[in-house]
């Protein structure tokens, strides 16, 4: 239970609203929440020192990825939780989960968007609803850019859709996990996304 001092005693930010065409995610709160507690689960009943060393290490690169995210350092938060994934056992879907929220905020939306609909698909609760917003996000962002550059089509339809339906699912089950609104935002714009294309 030490790890769960790591988690920030304010609210967390889980939006950013740095830029009003891009929002970013910030699911800190609700990710480092759900890992830091599977991994602190990790230390009970060690039943070797090369599990323990093991587990320790783990949680060493895990911190390095996180403080990389947190400091904006995406190349670096990537390439952390991608080496996590390979070891992470139990805590595949949360490691992807994160892993998915850097490439998201490295607008690599392609990648961001099929890790995360993994990761909806493994879970359910809020780490359902955290996933769904990174996929979200991602899909609409991909559908955004085709209607930028006047290439959109069937597929940006598929993914405005399948944006409106995650923001659909993560507001009506987890509203809290979008205290500031930006994902009701997101989720307004869709429509009017949608008729620029129909």
């Amino acid at each position: 239970m030490r790890m769960l001092a790591l988690i920030r005693s304010e609210s967390p930010n889980f939006f950013s609203s740095e830029s009003p065409m891009l929002p970013m995610i910030r699911l800190r709160g609700i990710i480092l929440g759900l890992s830091v507690v599977s991994l602190a689960a990790c230390q009970v009943g060690a039943p070797n020192l090369g599990a323990s060393v093991s587990r320790a290490g783990f949680k060493a690169s895990y911190l390095v990825a996180r403080v990389a995210l947190e400091k904006g350092q995406f190349a670096r938060a990537e390439r952390g939780y991608a080496s996590l994934l390979k070891r992470a056992g139990p805590l595949e879907p949360r490691i992807r989960l994160e892993y998915a929220h850097a490439l998201l905020r490295a607008e690599k939306f392609e990648h961001a968007s099929d890790e995360a609909r993994v990761v909806a698909a493994q879970l359910d609760g809020p780490g359902r609803s955290a996933a769904l917003a990174v996929q979200a996000t991602a899909d609409q962002e991909i559908a955004r850019a085709a209607i930028n550059r006047g290439v959109a089509d069937s597929d940006a339809v598929q993914r405005l859709v399948a944006a409106r339906s995650g923001f659909d699912e993560l507001l009506k089950n987890h509203p809290e996990l979008d205290p500031l609104g930006a994902m009701a935002l997101r989720r307004e714009t869709i429509d009017v996304e949608l008729s620029t294309i129909n």
